[in-house]
């Protein structure tokens, strides 16, 4: 039996990203239930990256994020533009307020402005913000460089080996995953919506992370999407779309309680988008030709979880990464790495997103 100082369980964004900061200084084993790894979360993204997604908390693990990124050619200029009516003011100007004190680039734009991007705008939507620093993440080749950096440092891959049970030893963890025993020093709960089922598996009290549905479908529009036209999303948060090869991605921003699964989309929320899509823009849509859904998992404060739980030694999450969690994954590994192995934290706090925030 192969004793591994790190085991981890979950090879989406969030696990790769940890293996590939881990494993240039410890043995790693990435673990993955499915036959191959992104399946879930990391491979159903609306693959943008915005400073404000998330909120004010998260907003250092993004912009912590964007150099690793960009020195990969991985993001592609695509702006945001928020839209609100006359009862979205007092949100509006939070918005602004949280962020004021921040580097990133929001002003409030002339709704003429707006309405010259989106000349069928109806006529109650009457307010605007602009967010200049918003771009398109290319998320596979994001999710494919972390796994190939820890590749290159050792780390091993297993697919088709979701976690069955885990035990608490002396010198750490005997783990039963993909039906073989594995020892490891340290193991790792990068699950996704399977958070607080692995950690039940391990004997360690959930945190209470749930997972949410989040609908997507693609639509062929007259006259098709300009590839310029920014991501649209609205300050009530009940829609966005952006362009995707003359096509619109558009979402309702739905957030349905689910149990952890092969997600998929559900006609009422495909409805629900269309509608709302409608009753905002006057833009004639063709057909509607794709849908789908993901899991985004949140913790109960709706921050990310990275660090050593105090009540399981040996035990680290890294979870809870919601919406934000390809966004972030550069920043917020590094910052993970450094918890683990015992290493100063250089670049962000990592109090606001420590487990012991739950015991």
């Amino acid at each position: 039996m192969r004793r591994y100082d790190v085991a981890i369980v979950g090879a989406g964004i969030a696990g790769a990203s940890l293996a590939a900061e881990v494993a240039p200084y410890a043995s790693v084993l990435l673990l993955e239930a499915e036959d191959q790894p992104g399946y879930h979360a990391t491979g159903r993204s609306a693959a943008f990256w915005s400073e404000t997604y998330g909120g004010p908390l998260v907003q250092p693990l993004t912009s912590g994020s964007e150099r690793w990124f960009r020195d990969r050619g991985l993001l592609h200029s695509r702006r945001a533009l928020y839209l609100g009516r006359a009862a979205d003011e007092p949100a509006i100007a939070a918005f602004l307020s949280a962020f004021a004190g921040s580097a990133v680039p929001l002003e409030r734009w002339p709704i003429e402005r707006a309405r010259a991007l989106l000349p069928h705008l109806a006529p109650e939507w009457d307010r605007a913000v602009w967010e200049a620093s918003c771009t398109d993440i290319d998320v596979a080749g994001a999710h494919q460089a972390f796994l190939k950096e820890a590749r290159q440092a050792g780390a091993q891959l297993r697919c088709a080996a979701p976690l069955q049970h885990a035990q608490r030893l002396e010198t750490g963890w005997r783990l039963q995953a993909g039906g073989e025993a594995i020892d490891a020093g340290i193991l790792v709960n990068a699950a996704g919506a399977w958070a607080d089922p692995v950690a039940r598996k391990a004997g360690v009290p959930p945190i209470g992370i749930q997972p949410y549905r989040r609908t997507v479908v693609q639509l062929a529009v007259d006259p098709p999407a300009p590839a310029d036209l920014p991501l649209v999303m609205d300050m009530e948060g009940s829609f966005y779309f952006k362009p995707e090869a003359g096509r619109l991605w558009l979402s309702p921003h739905d957030e349905t309680p689910d149990e952890p699964c092969d997600a998929a989309a559900d006609e009422l929320d495909v409805a629900l988008a269309i509608d709302r899509f409608e009753r905002a823009i006057g833009w004639r849509i063709v057909r509607l030709e794709r849908r789908w859904a993901g899991l985004r998992s949140f913790a109960p404060d709706r921050l990310p979880v990275y660090g050593f739980d105090p009540a399981a030694p040996g035990f680290f999450w890294c979870a809870g990464q919601g919406g934000f969690g390809i966004q972030t994954a550069p920043a917020a590994a590094r910052m993970a790495a450094a918890l683990l192995l015992g290493r100063p934290v250089a670049e962000i706090d990592p109090a606001p997103y420590l487990p012991n925030r739950f015991r």
